[in-house]
């Protein structure tokens, strides 16, 4: 029988990442899972990345202390009012207080890291120029940019022993279309988290650009949103 190959796929335990994950497997990948907790305000997304990757029997799942909130400079990481209620066309036309200064350039970094001691050559990340709310670093040109530095800059690469590929199989799909595929490969969204700003019981606020662009796609799709919203 012939041994899969290993590939670490960035997990935050949101619609996007938990898709992608199943969306590796699906390609008979053997999954490693990464996920940060980076001082987030929504920190209950690890325990819902902690579920999905129980859930879809990943080989490994670590969980990695950042302190990005003693940077701060975002709303997710520092005391910066969350924005609610914006159109999906104001999310696009502007970088939004929830972008976390080089956040994808850090979590690409410590994935590159573990997938050479991983010996693995592949590397997932669900990032979206689509229904996206405007962040840089989640461009087609930037991961391009990002997998020419992995290949430049790790022994295994260096050495001709592999070459770093920077899977992105969302991100030109709409997160209906994203929804639609994972519910293909049977993800199960009730275990997943988006919100950026949840309230003390960990019920979505129902009104940050995450959880617009997640109802809207669930809507679109015509698939129910198991989400728990504060407010509907």
């Amino acid at each position: 029988m012939q041994e899969k190959s290993k590939c670490v796929v960035l997990l935050s335990g949101g619609v996007d990442s938990a898709t992608c994950l199943a969306i590796a497997r699906a390609q008979g990948f053997e999954t490693y899972a990464l996920s940060f907790d980076y001082q987030q305000r929504h920190r209950i997304e690890i325990e819902a990345a902690s579920r999905v990757a129980r859930s879809q029997g990943v080989s490994g799942h670590m969980i990695l202390d950042l302190p990005l909130g003693n940077i701060g400079g975002s709303a997710l990481t520092d005391e910066l009012e969350v924005p609610k209620d914006c159109s999906p066309e104001d999310m696009s036309s502007r970088i939004p207080v929830t972008y976390v200064p080089a956040r994808n350039t850090i979590f690409l970094s410590f994935a590159l890291a573990w997938a050479e001691v991983l010996e693995a050559s592949d590397i997932f990340i669900g990032v979206n120029v689509l229904d996206y709310s405007g962040y840089p670093d989640c461009r087609p040109e930037y991961i391009e940019a990002f997998q020419r530095m992995a290949n430049l800059a790790t022994r295994i690469t260096v050495e001709g022993k592999a070459f770093i590929t920077i899977h992105t199989p969302l991100i030109r799909l709409t997160k209906s279309e994203i929804i639609l595929r994972g519910v293909e490969l049977g993800v199960d969204y009730g275990l997943t988290h988006s919100c950026y700003d949840p309230d003390p019981r960990g019920a979505a606020c129902g009104r940050c650009d995450s959880c617009i662009l997640r109802r809207n796609g669930f809507r679109q799709a015509g698939v129910d949103d198991p989400t728990v919203y504060a407010m509907r």
